[in-house]
C-alpha cells in the first residue's frame, strides 16, 4: 500500500475517530459524491470545521474485472468502518474510491493523519489479500486547502473541486469562445493602443526614476501566480506595508476612507507614493494598458475578477477564495462597472461570484461595452 498525502494538517478530536457501522447507507455513485464534496466545501465555509478526502485506487497493473472487484471490497470495509456522518461513494465510477471525514475538530494536525490511515489500513487488511493490500494506493486531502501565498507552487488542490472541473469540460464551446474573444479583443486594442503606449511610457520615465513598467506577482485562477504588468505609477522602492495594512484591514470589514461627500471608498486616498502621472493614469485607467498581453499570454481574461496580491490572499476568508475558481481574473468586471471602490471587500466578492455563476459570452460582451463609460466617470478610481 502507498500513500500520498496532500496535506500534513488534518485536525480531529477522538471520539470523531469511533466508527459506526453504516452497512445501511448507499454507496454514492460518482455524480452525487462529487455533488457532496462541494456541499461539504460551503458547509465548511460556514461553519469552519474542516473535512478529509482520502482517496483509494489501485495501484498495480490489475485487469479491469480484478480491479473492480478489489476496489468493490474496500467501497464495502469503508461503508461498515466509517462514521455515520462520513460519506463514501465512487470519486470515480469503479476506478477511484472517495470517502469524506466531515466534521472534524481539534488541534492535532499530524497525528490525526496517521490515526485515520491507521484505521482504514486496519480494515482494509481484514478484507483484501495481501497482494490486493499492497496494490492499494491511499491520498488524503484536507479542506480547506492550503494556498500558500508566499510559494507559488502551492495552489489549489483540484482532487477537493471535481465538480468545478466537471463543470469546465461541459461549458467548454463557451470557454473557447471567450478565449477567441481575449485574443482578438488584446491583439485590436494593442494595435489602437500602440501611439498611447509610447506617450505613455516617456511620461512614466521623464517624471520620476524607476522603470516605465510596474510587474508584480498576483494570483490567479486556482491559485497560479503569474507576474502580472501595469505601467508604474508609483514612485520607485516604495513602502508596500502602507497598501498591506490598508487591505488586511479593509478585507476584515475594518478600514475605509471617505470622500468630500461623506461617501465610504474602500481604497487609499491621496496616497504620498503616487507621482503625478501616476494619478492621472489611474484616474483615467491608462496604467491598466499592459495588462493586454497578460490576456493574450493567457494569465488573464478580459473581464474577470481582479486578480489579488498573495499578502491579500492571505487574509482571504476560506468563502473569498471561491472568486479565483470559477474563472479567469480579468481587466474589468462587474465590480467595475457597478461600484468599484465604492464597494465593500464582501460585496465585491458576490458580485465576482456572481459573475462566474451566471457568466457567458454575452455578459463579457455587455460589460466591455459599459467599462468605457465607467472610466470616463472615474468614480472610484485613485
Amino acid at each position: 500500500m502507498t500513500i500520498r498525502s496532500k496535506e500534513d494538517a488534518l485536525p480531529a478530536s477522538d471520539p470523531l475517530l469511533e466508527p459506526i457501522s453504516s452497512s445501511d447507507r448507499a454507496l454514492l455513485d460518482e455524480a452525487e459524491f462529487r455533488r457532496t464534496i462541494a456541499i461539504e466545501r460551503k458547509r465548511t465555509e460556514r461553519s469552519k470545521s474542516p473535512f478529509l478526502l482520502m482517496l483509494l485506487e489501485i495501484a498495480g497493473r490489475e485487469g479491469p474485472k480484478r480491479r473492480r472487484a478489489t476496489l468493490g471490497a474496500v467501497a464495502s470495509a469503508l461503508m461498515l468502518s466509517s462514521r455515520g456522518t462520513d460519506i463514501v461513494g465512487w470519486y470515480r465510477d469503479h476506478e477511484i474510491v472517495g470517502v469524506m471525514f466531515t466534521g472534524l475538530v481539534g488541534s492535532d494536525k499530524s497525528s490525526i493523519a496517521n490515526m485515520m490511515i491507521e484505521r482504514v489500513s486496519s480494515k482494509l487488511k481484514g478484507e483484501l489479500t495481501r497482494e490486493q493490500f499492497e496494490q492499494i494506493s491511499i491520498s488524503i486531502h484536507l479542506f480547506p486547502d492550503d494556498w500558500d501565498h508566499d510559494r507559488p507552487e502551492r495552489q489549489s488542490n483540484p482532487a477537493l473541486y471535481p465538480d468545478l472541473h466537471s463543470h469546465n469540460k461541459r461549458r467548454r464551446p463557451m470557454l473557447i469562445m471567450k478565449r477567441a474573444i481575449d485574443v482578438v479583443g488584446s491583439v485590436v486594442l494593442l494595435v489602437l493602443c500602440s501611439p498611447s503606449f509610447l506617450v505613455i511610457a516617456l511620461a512614466v520615465k521623464l517624471s520620476s526614476k524607476g522603470p516605465v513598467f510596474f510587474r508584480q506577482r498576483r494570483v490567479g485562477q486556482y491559485g497560479r501566480s503569474f507576474t502580472f504588468l501595469k505601467f508604474r505609477t508609483m514612485y520607485a522602492n516604495n513602502d508596500p506595508s502602507v497598501h498591506k495594512e490598508y487591505v488586511t484591514k479593509m478585507i476584515a470589514g475594518r478600514e475605509h476612507n471617505t470622500e468630500a461627500g461623506g461617501e465610504k471608498v474602500f481604497k487609499i486616498r491621496d496616497d504620498k507614493r503616487i507621482t503625478r502621472v501616476g494619478r492621472f493614469l489611474r484616474r483615467t485607467s491608462l496604467d491598466e494598458l499592459p495588462q493586454f498581453l497578460n490576456v493574450l499570454l493567457g494569465d488573464m481574461s478580459l473581464v474577470g475578477p481582479r486578480p489579488p496580491i498573495p499578502y491579500e490572499l492571505a487574509a482571504y476568508q476560506t468563502w473569498h477564495r471561491r472568486r479565483l475558481l470559477d474563472v479567469k481574473p480579468g481587466i474589468t468586471g462587474l465590480w467595475q462597472v457597478t461600484g468599484r471602490s465604492r464597494v465593500k471587500f464582501d460585496e465585491m466578492v458576490r458580485l465576482d461570484l456572481r459573475y462566474a455563476t451566471t457568466w457567458t459570452p454575452w455578459l463579457d460582451l455587455r460589460i466591455l461595452v459599459r467599462t468605457p463609460l465607467a472610466v470616463i466617470k472615474g468614480s472610484g478610481a485613485y
